[in-house]
């Protein structure tokens, strides 16, 4: 009957023990690859078989020493302090691991627990690489890359910035000869890839973009500088061109108001001049001619007279008219 209640008070002590590591989830504690041995670290002094010693995984018990007696387990897997050795771990073996101590008074001396993680070792990834515009692109082509962690080299400089599967340097930033291999890891592995060369060239226009940006910029600039100008020079001509215009209509009216004032003289001249031009001067009658010579002579010496007499106007003849008889 004592026996019987030892055991029942083991079995609820440990139970509520289990439950409580199994409802508790945590990171993971002990990290280990798959087939590798891993101990989980029980360092008790003074441990001797009068102790009660238990370990479980999720709950289920792996090893149990009660009594000076092994009763689940092996007795190989505990040392001296308590720790216990998982041989050839598994995914499986991933889990919540409790380990707890009792005085021979069923009480408890100490407890441990720890959460493991096994995981696949990482394989050796292959690096690739493509010519792009003015870059390489590097990829580093491995199998299930979830979860891990890719880094970079470049002429045996790690490159911190670059943690991605797949990077592109440019090509301004490679020299002849140069080389790149990327590694990946997880938290129980790491491998990397074989060296390569990368043999891309570069074009023989090769800009950097600041540069592209600036010449962009300033070519804005410049063409934005030439229009202002065109469209002042072009204002500049038009207004000197309207002035022009003005000026002229302001002579022309000048002129015009000149020329209506000189063309009623010119007009007055031009009738006269015309009117005398067809009006006959009167012609002195023979008479008239007679009394002025006569005046003459008397005033006149004889020889004047003489020569005045010599230069008398004949009479004049009469015009002659047929005779009806001719006709």
């Amino acid at each position: 009957m004592g026996c019987f209640t030892v055991a029942l008070g083991q079995i609820l002590f440990f139970g509520f023990f289990g439950f409580t590591a199994a409802s508790t989830n945590k990171a993971c504690d002990i990290y280990a690859a798959v087939g590798e041995n891993v101990p989980l670290p029980f360092n008790y002094e003074g441990l001797t078989k009068s102790y009660t010693l238990r370990w479980t995984h999720n709950s289920t018990i792996i090893f149990l020493r009660a009594q000076n007696r092994v009763r689940h387990g092996k007795p190989e897997d505990i040392n001296a302090t308590g720790s216990l050795l998982l041989k050839s771990v598994n995914l499986q073996s991933s889990g919540t691991y409790l380990a707890s101590l009792l005085h021979a008074n069923n009480t408890l001396a100490t407890n441990w627990t720890g959460q493991l993680c096994v995981m696949e070792k990482v394989l050796k990834p292959r690096l690739s690489y493509s010519c792009g515009t003015n870059v390489v692109k590097l990829n580093c082509e491995v199998s299930k890359p979830e979860g891990l962690v890719f880094s970079w080299t470049h002429d045996k400089k790690i490159l911190p910035s670059e943690t991605r599967q797949t990077v592109s340097i440019s090509l301004s930033n490679i020299k002849e000869g140069s080389n790149f291999f990327c590694s990946v890891e997880n938290k129980v592995s790491k491998e990397s890839s074989e060296t390569v060369r990368p043999t891309c060239t570069a074009p023989m226009l090769c800009f950097k973009s600041k540069t592209v940006l600036g010449v962009l910029a300033g070519g804005a600039g410049l063409i934005l500088i030439l229009l202002v100008v065109i469209i002042v020079l072009c204002l500049s001509y038009r207004r000197a061109k309207t002035s022009m215009r003005l000026s002229d209509r302001v002579e022309f009216k000048k002129l015009s108001v000149q020329k209506r004032e000189v063309e009623p003289v010119t007009e007055y001249e031009n009738v006269h001049s015309v009117e005398s031009w067809l009006s006959p001067s009167p012609q002195p009658s023979p008479r008239v001619c007679y009394q002025n010579l006569d005046v003459g002579t008397d005033r006149k010496s004889p020889q004047l007279s003489t020569a005045a007499e010599g230069q008398r106007v004949s009479p004049v003849p009469k015009p002659r008219t047929k005779n009806k008889k001719n006709q």
